[in-house]
C-alpha cells in the first residue's frame, strides 16, 4: 500500500499522453476499463496519491510534476477526476499565462505544460463546501463495523454498477483492499481541502483549452452549475459532454464513451 506518489505509464511516447488525476479515493482501480479504450490511441499517465494528511493542494501538485519529469513528461492533457480537479487547478496555477507574471503565482514556475484540461466530474470551487465538511464529518464518526458493512454491500453493488467495465469489475479485491483506516484518514483530508479550496481566480485566467464529462445522475457535484460557470467565466471552456445513464465516477460507468470522447477533445 502506497505511502508515497505511484506512478504508471501505458503506451507509446510517441502517441498523445493524457494523464489521469484520480478522484478522493485516490488510486487507479476505478479507470482499468477507461484505460483499455485508450490503449494504442494515447499514451496514458496515472497516479496513486500517498496516504497522507499534511500535503497542501500545491505539494500534491510539486509531486505530480517531479514524477512527471521524471518520466521525460512536460506535457500532456490532463484527465481530472473528481478531487483530481482541484489538483489540476493548483497544477495550472503554476504556470506564468500572459496576463499573470511569474511573481504574482502562488506557487514556484512549472516546468511542465498541461496542453488541455478535461474535468471528469470535476469542479472549480465546489457550490457545496459544506458538503465536503459533512460527508468527512459521517466518515469520521461513522463506526468501522457500519463501514465495513457498507463495503460489503458496495462489493455486491460493483458487478451491476460497472457492468459496461469488464476490466473495472476486475479490480474489486484491490478497490476493497485499499480501504484502509489510513486510507480513510486520507480521504477526510482531501475533503478538507476541497471544502478550503477556492481556484476560480486562477480558472478565469485559463486560455488553454477546458472541456468536462461527467454523469447525470451525480449526488456529489452539481454539474450543470459547474458547466454554467465554466461557460460564463473561464476563457478556454471549449464545452462539455453530460452521459445521462452514467454517475459521478463517469470514467468508471461509461468508460469507452468517456474514452470516445476525450480522445477525440485531444486530437480536434
Amino acid at each position: 500500500m502506497p505511502d508515497s506518489l505511484q506512478i504508471r505509464v501505458h503506451g507509446d511516447a510517441a502517441l498523445p499522453t493524457l494523464i489521469y488525476l484520480p478522484g478522493l479515493h485516490g488510486d487507479w482501480t476505478l479507470v482499468s476499463s477507461f484505460r483499455a479504450a485508450v490503449a494504442g490511441q494515447a499514451r496514458f499517465v496515472e497516479f496513486t496519491y500517498p496516504r497522507t494528511v499534511t500535503w497542501s493542494l500545491d505539494d500534491y501538485a510539486a509531486a505530480i510534476e517531479e514524477a512527471l519529469l521524471a518520466q521525460g513528461i512536460a506535457s500532456g492533457w490532463l484527465l481530472a477526476e473528481s478531487f483530481g480537479s482541484q489538483v489540476a487547478w493548483a497544477l495550472l496555477d503554476r504556470l506564468p499565462l500572459s496576463s499573470v507574471p511569474p511573481s504574482a503565482l502562488r506557487a514556484p514556475h512549472s516546468a511542465f505544460q498541461p496542453t488541455g484540461l478535461i474535468l471528469a466530474g470535476g469542479f472549480v470551487k465546489h457550490p457545496w463546501p459544506w458538503g465536503a465538511r459533512l460527508v468527512k464529518w459521517l466518515g469520521r464518526h461513522t463506526p468501522r463495523f457500519a463501514l465495513r458493512g457498507c463495503l460489503w454491500l458496495y462489493e455486491g453493488y460493483w458487478n451491476f454498477r460497472h457492468r459496461a467495465a469488464p476490466e473495472t469489475r476486475a479490480t474489486v479485491r484491490e478497490f476493497l483492499a485499499r480501504r484502509t483506516r489510513a486510507d480513510a484518514e486520507a480521504m477526510q483530508a482531501r475533503l478538507e481541502l476541497i471544502a478550503a479550496n477556492d481556484p476560480r481566480p486562477i480558472t478565469r485566467q485559463t486560455t488553454r483549452p477546458v472541456y468536462f464529462v461527467g454523469g447525470a445522475v451525480d449526488p456529489l457535484v452539481p454539474w450543470p452549475w459547474v458547466r454554467w460557470w465554466l461557460r460564463r467565466h473561464c476563457p478556454g471552456y471549449r464545452g462539455g459532454r453530460t452521459f445521462w445513464l452514467a454517475d459521478h465516477n463517469v470514467l468508471a460507468t461509461q468508460p469507452r464513451r468517456a474514452a470516445a470522447i476525450a480522445l477525440g477533445w485531444m486530437t480536434g
